[in-house]
């Protein structure tokens, strides 16, 4: 593991200096005041070169491209604001699982069954949330709960949780691709090859900008999100209650809801359990954004904040009044065709709107778009991650000068073309393929995230350090983690059930494997790279609470962590 923490002055001045700067840049730099501090050199924001501030700049865009002049682990770049974080943290999460998968929830498990699954899910993702900022306040290194997996628990278990994302985004973004393809079918029949196509020359184009033009063009799309869950919540209610001239349907109350509470008994209402956690997935996305925020100590717990609104507000209410709305029942949810529709059109489409479906036709595919492009940014972190701790070719680290992992990103773009397969009859069955094995892994990735918060809570207890040199505490504290240990095992119990016994098919191998094949796959990550490391499962006594420590508002916390260090002669009377 690097050591990416903020004690790397004297090696990072080495590397400028070496660098053979211009006199001209030379001159800049002491305008910029790099090292004007007396304190701990801020290595990540060392990678803003002179040559971003002088110079010509269709030159300087072109030389941005060369290789960081800081090693891969420091030049990833503070560009993210406290009002990207909070949009971020807001609608990073709205895409194909909320827009379109619902419907399928709705078919297996009925209008309650959803509900419940999404209170309890909410529930879940909440104290999940808060333990990632803490996590984020605290240590925001790159990669976030990856490489802190590595820190605090194993680096077998690190090991895993990178390629398990990894494998996430790199096939999650051909499904949001492939969902925005069946968007643009409501307007037209054009071969939808040419539409991905135009979709991935458009998310080349916004990564070419690095995370500032990222975080500035998730600031707008989420914006649009939330404006339009918000605008279908009011529309909804309206509908519900009869006040919609062109529905001849009338007052409709609890009625289509009561009808279809629970379509297939326990065994719908666990097999909603994957497809709530598919909706849910990037949540915790938001941690890898902590490496390129500025100031995350501070920034971070109010984004996390906003997570309460956005599970209350657009999950749990907006599913409620979607579940109004549309049946489970409805023939037309299990339409698995190239024109398969969001149930939230179809609610508004059976309340005879006309312009209105299509204008939140044209909201779902941004949001979608979006969800892809988060895709993009998080999948290339993790990948650059997984590179620099050594579980991938170095080549997938390389950064250049405007702080973009150009090899990851383009590892990213280069299986968006998975999205092409939509020209197949059978993209239904590779969607399931793929929401199954990628469903599994967002409960992985938020037990993961649980587990590292505990096991930092209880090493910071064994070493006698007070929780109040943190700079952010979760208020669930760690019994909110528990809280979300507990669920995630009832959640992977559960679909356990569900591939074992289906809720539509007899029992069969296939099914099995397609509900059930990335919790295998994992452990058998975890044991491989266990065989070939030998790598111990770190002791609490032993784990580094130093490393990668945000110490911008901590001046003293060296002093107590060398104090309660093993060996020490305090740590010793301690014990």
């Amino acid at each position: 593991m690097y050591s990416y923490g903020n004690n790397q002055r004297e090696d990072d001045l080495s590397i400028i200096i070496a660098s053979n700067v211009s006199l001209e840049e030379k001159t800049t730099i002491e305008k910029l005041s790099f090292f004007e501090n007396d304190g701990p050199l801020d290595t990540v924001n060392l990678v803003k070169t002179v040559e971003d501030k002088v110079g010509n700049p269709i030159k300087r865009f072109f030389k941005s491209f060369r290789r960081a002049r800081l090693c891969d682990a420091f030049a990833l770049q503070r560009k993210l604001k406290s009002r990207h974080i909070r949009m971020i943290a807001i609608g990073s999460t709205i895409g194909f699982g909320f827009w379109v998968g619902c419907g399928n929830s709705l078919s297996k498990g009925g209008a309650a069954a959803v509900l419940i699954n999404y209170v309890i899910l909410g529930s879940v993702v909440l104290t999940t949330m808060f333990s990632l900022g803490e996590l984020a306040a605290n240590y925001p290194v790159p990669g976030s709960y990856l490489t802190l997996a590595g820190q605090f628990i194993d680096q077998s278990w690190s090991f895993a949780i990178h390629w398990n994302f990894i494998f996430g985004s790199l096939v999650s973004t051909p499904v949001e691709i492939i969902t925005a393809c069946m968007c643009m079918t409501y307007w037209t029949s054009l071969n939808s090859g040419v539409w991905v196509t135009v979709f991935i020359v458009l998310f080349i184009f916004i990564n070419i900008f690095g995370v500032r033009g990222y975080g500035e063009i998730e600031f707008i799309l989420c914006g649009i999100k939330v404006i339009s869950i918000i605008v279908f919540i009011i529309i909804g209610i309206v509908i519900d209650c009869g006040g919609v001239t062109t529905d001849n349907r009338g007052y409709i109350g609890m009625r289509i809801f009561q009808s279809n509470a629970f379509t297939h008994g326990f065994r719908g209402f666990c097999a909603v359990f994957l497809h709530a956690a598919y909706s849910y997935s990037g949540s915790e996305s938001i941690g890898f954004t902590a490496a390129e925020t500025e100031n995350p100590a501070k920034r971070f717990p109010k984004a996390v904040k906003h997570t309460v609104y956005r599970i209350v507000l657009f999950y749990v209410i907006g599913m409620f009044v979607l579940s109004l709305l549309v049946s489970g029942k409805d023939p037309r949810l299990f339409d698995h065709s190239k024109n398969m529709i969001s149930p939230f059109i179809l609610a508004l489409k059976d309340a005879g709107f006309k312009a209105l479906p299509s204008i939140f036709n044209a909201a779902i595919l941004i949001s979608i778009l979006s969800a892809a492009n988060s895709n993009i940014y998080t999948g290339s972190r993790a990948i650059h991650s997984a590179a620099v701790n050594g579980f991938a070719p170095k080549w997938f680290a390389y950064v250049d000068r405007a702080g973009r992992p150009l090899v990851a990103l383009s590892m990213l773009i280069l299986f968006c073309g998975l999205a092409y397969l939509c020209e197949t009859e059978t993209n239904y069955s590779i969607f399931s393929w793929l929401m199954a094995v990628y469903g599994l892994g967002t409960l992985f990735s938020w037990g993961t995230i649980s587990l590292v918060h505990v096991r930092l809570r209880l090493a910071m207890k064994t070493q006698s350090v007070s929780i109040k040199r943190l700079s952010y505490a979760s208020p669930f504290g760690i019994y909110g983690s528990y809280y979300s240990l507990l669920w995630t095992l009832l959640m992977v119990t559960a679909q356990l059930y569900v591939a074992i016994v289906p809720t539509f098919d007899k029992p069969n191998i296939t099914h099995f494997f397609r509900h059930y094949l990335s919790m295998p796959v994992i452990i058998l990550l975890i044991l491989i790279h266990k065989l070939c490391t030998r790598s111990p499962w770190l002791k609490l006594k032993d784990i580094d609470l130093l490393l990668g420590f945000n110490d911008t508002f901590k001046p003293n916390i060296y002093d107590e962590f060398e104090k309660n260090s093993p060996g020490t002669k305090e740590y010793q009377k301690s014990g």
